[in-house]
């Protein structure tokens, strides 16, 4: 589906909250743009749960500038409302079906809290997890990344790098943390 800046919101945030929404930013005059997209098109036709939107750079430029685009073709996907994984350039068919299959299934934050409950660790994290309270997961985790030696720390900076995934790097959260951990560990 084509939107604009006027449909992006609803169409891609907001619809990004129930299934994985990938926006294909692209121009008419972008022969790699041409390449790239008949093959993001049969991608995502060939898997449920995948929505393609397009955005064309040159009709919707508040939609570039907002989000960076610097070199197009480029690629963002959005789940929960944030991008959480994306790429520049035209790519061959096998690497679009593997960045395609990787929104797929659980989202990183979700497996997170699936290996915390099996192994039956980190309640007072796990119970932050289920309230969707991730800035108290994080300060839990930050803590004990400060306690932490060896592998302890690797672990804990595992779980907030799966974190910063959920959320999406560009999250005020993930930034502020990620500086936090970053301090705590060097």
């Amino acid at each position: 589906m084509d939107v604009t800046d006027e449909t992006f919101y609803a169409e891609v945030v907001q619809r990004s909250h129930d299934t994985p929404v990938v926006v294909d930013f692209w121009a008419e005059w972008c022969g790699p743009c041409k390449a790239l997209g008949p093959v993001l098109e049969r991608e995502a036709a060939a898997r449920d749960g995948i929505v393609l939107a397009k955005v064309d750079v040159d009709a919707n430029p508040a939609l570039a500038s907002h989000y960076q685009i610097s070199g197009i073709p480029a690629v963002k996907a959005f789940r929960n409302g944030q991008v959480v994984a994306e790429f520049v350039g035209a790519q061959p068919p096998q690497a679009v079906a593997a960045f395609l299959d990787g929104l797929l299934g659980p989202s990183a934050g979700e497996r997170l809290l699936d290996e915390l409950r099996e192994r039956g660790d980190q309640p007072e994290v796990v119970a932050a997890l289920e309230a969707e309270d991730y800035e108290r997961a994080l300060d839990l985790l930050l803590d004990q990344a400060r306690a932490a030696d060896g592998e302890g720390r690797d672990e804990i900076r595992r779980f907030m790098v799966a974190l910063f995934a959920e959320l999406g790097q560009d999250h005020p959260l993930s930034s502020l943390y990620r500086r936090r951990l970053a301090t705590a560990l060097y």
